[in-house]
């Protein structure tokens, strides 16, 4: 293969496992919104998921970003994936993250844990405008409002910093903790 060659985005699981021990992964964390006419944050999607160790946790919209795949094109793919493709995220067209989450695989590090890697999460927050019915692995979407968000975050049912992840989230967008 040559130097300008490029291959398929997708690791298998071995190639996964083992960059994962070598190399930080980029992913993107989505905060997503519904919004007034006035721009304010009305409700805030968070998916139920099941873990693997058998508990339901709420989580935000994440995944890693792909080989040769743009931020924004990201972000699309994983919104679409989870809360479905007529979901309609309105991506800016140069993207900006409201913060940068660094996951160690040692706890205590930072508030982000990933016990599988050290990854890079740009996180933002993104409206939606259509109809969202959750995808694959999501048990099912909830929205709330943005306080009630903030009580899930502070009540710490988010696992891996997701709950740090939100609450940062809302205060970017103005909502008073």
């Amino acid at each position: 293969m040559s130097e300008t060659e490029t291959s398929a985005g997708w690791l298998t699981r071995e190639q996964l496992r083992d960059a994962r021990e070598r190399l930080p992964i980029v992913y993107v964390s989505v905060v997503p919104v519904r919004v007034d006419e006035r721009g304010v944050v009305t409700t805030i999607g968070l998916l139920l998921r099941a873990s693997s160790e058998g508990t339901i946790d709420r989580e935000l919209v994440s995944g890693r970003v792909l080989y040769h795949e743009r931020i924004r094109d990201a972000l699309i793919r994983h919104v679409e994936k989870d809360l479905g493709p007529l979901s309609m995220p309105r991506i800016p067209l140069s993207p900006q993250p409201f913060t940068v989450a660094e996951y160690f695989p040692t706890p205590g590090v930072t508030p982000f844990h990933d016990p599988r890697q050290h990854a890079v999460a740009l996180a933002f927050v993104v409206p939606v405008m259509g109809d969202c019915s959750p995808q694959q692995n999501a048990l099912d979407l909830a929205w709330v409002t943005p306080d009630e968000a903030a009580a899930l975050a502070a009540l710490g049912e988010m696992d891996g910093g997701h709950g740090v992840l939100l609450r940062q989230a809302l205060a970017h967008v103005g909502h008073p903790l």
